[in-house]
């Protein structure tokens, strides 16, 4: 039996992220010390796994927790389709890094921007989360995705960025605050508005992922400043509670 602190070490990831997915049910620890600590079973381990594997398909948590507990998951069909998908991203890193080599050495007149098109893994991507998207709301996100052209998906991500950036303004003040209140409920909206029916549930699924030190982050805390990720977390929670 591991601990929460080994097997936070193990998967790198936080154990407030795996104290949060034994609250929603998604990975229950198997025993608990005398002391009341969490103790998890290789099982434990092995499905923690899978969940990090899906995470990288960006599903939701919850959508996470109906395919891992369901009868009729196939752990071998997951673990094919995300070796061909991560295998698909490591080739594209690997063009990148090739690409860069070859501007460096022409000067920057080299130009191919071929290397930039991810509609492989996109396409996989997507191939996968049919698969297995069988939720509500991602069936809602398919549907108002599909309906939109390139440029009008890349205006809401946009402006999604652009409510993190009000965070990032706001982020040395307190979570609880009235204006940080204010643009947790103008996140949640929008999410509903544009992508699939945001409850709080989900919301603070949300909040976790953007803390995990992940994409998430990074990308949050890039556009909008370090420490905006965990700011919005922290709103999110006082929202939710």
């Amino acid at each position: 039996m591991k601990t929460v602190n080994e097997v936070s070490k193990i998967a790198g990831i936080s154990v407030r992220t795996l104290q949060y997915y034994d609250r929603i049910g998604l990975l229950k620890p198997t025993d608990y010390s005398d002391a009341g600590y969490r103790l998890y079973s290789d099982s434990d381990v092995k499905q923690l796994q899978y969940i990090l594997l899906f995470r990288e398909l960006e599903f939701p948590l919850k959508e996470i927790k109906a395919i891992v507990h369901s009868e009729n998951f196939d752990e071998a069909e997951a673990l094919d389709q995300q070796i061909t998908l991560l295998s698909l991203k490591r080739d594209r890193l690997e063009a990148l890094l090739d690409f860069a080599k070859r501007i460096k050495s022409s000067g920057g007149t080299y130009m191919d921007f071929t290397v930039f098109d991810t509609g492989k893994i996109d396409d996989y991507a997507r191939q996968a989360r049919e698969r297995w998207g069988a939720t509500s709301e991602y069936q809602e996100y398919e549907s108002k995705h599909a309906g939109r052209s390139t440029t009008e998906n890349q205006a809401i991500t946009q402006s999604l960025m652009l409510i993190f950036g009000e965070f990032g303004k706001i982020k040395t003040g307190a979570p609880d605050s009235p204006e940080a209140q204010v643009l947790v409920k103008k996140l949640q909206g929008f999410i509903t508005d544009n992508f699939y029916a945001c409850t709080d549930e989900i919301l603070a699924g949300l909040g976790e992922m953007y803390t995990d030190g992940g994409e998430f982050t990074r990308n949050i805390d890039d556009f909008a400043g370090e420490g905006t990720a965990v700011f919005v977390h922290e709103a999110i929670k006082r929202y939710c509670a």
